[in-house]
């Protein structure tokens, strides 16, 4: 009786220390995943995605350089909103996507998987949660 009751709290243990499992967004395009203790969206590769305190909402404003030093996570022409994803159109013609209204980026310093090296550059980008 003993040892079941020792199980059981082993059991109980793992559940309660079990890594939290990525939900996959788009198809699997998107994935969110605990980084730095916060459930952060990345893509597919785990690659990190921020936001723009500079965009206004379902509107990009990262352009030319901007975008170079943050490439936006690029929708196909044909995308559709989903869920909380939605499409954004840049002003180039190509379209890219949003979670809850704020557009998605890359920052051109992350190299590996988990990197966050672009949250709070210049005070306005940000990773982006859950």
């Amino acid at each position: 009786m003993h040892t079941r009751s020792i199980l059981a709290g082993m059991v109980a243990l793992a559940c309660l220390t079990a890594p939290v499992l990525a939900a996959d967004y788009l198809g699997g395009a998107v994935k969110s995943t605990e980084i730095a203790g916060k459930m952060v969206l990345t893509d597919a590769n785990g690659m990190t995605l921020y936001t723009f305190d500079n965009d206004s909402a379902g509107t990009s404003n990262c352009y030319d350089s901007c975008a170079v030093k943050w490439p936006p996570l690029m929708a196909e022409a044909d995308a559709a909103a989903d869920g909380d994803f939605s499409v954004v159109a840049r002003t180039d013609g190509t379209s890219m996507w949003a979670y809850k209204g704020a557009p998605l980026y890359y920052w051109q310093e992350d190299m590996q998987p988990g990197d966050i090296t672009g949250d709070g550059v210049g005070g306005v980008w940000h990773l982006a949660v859950e």
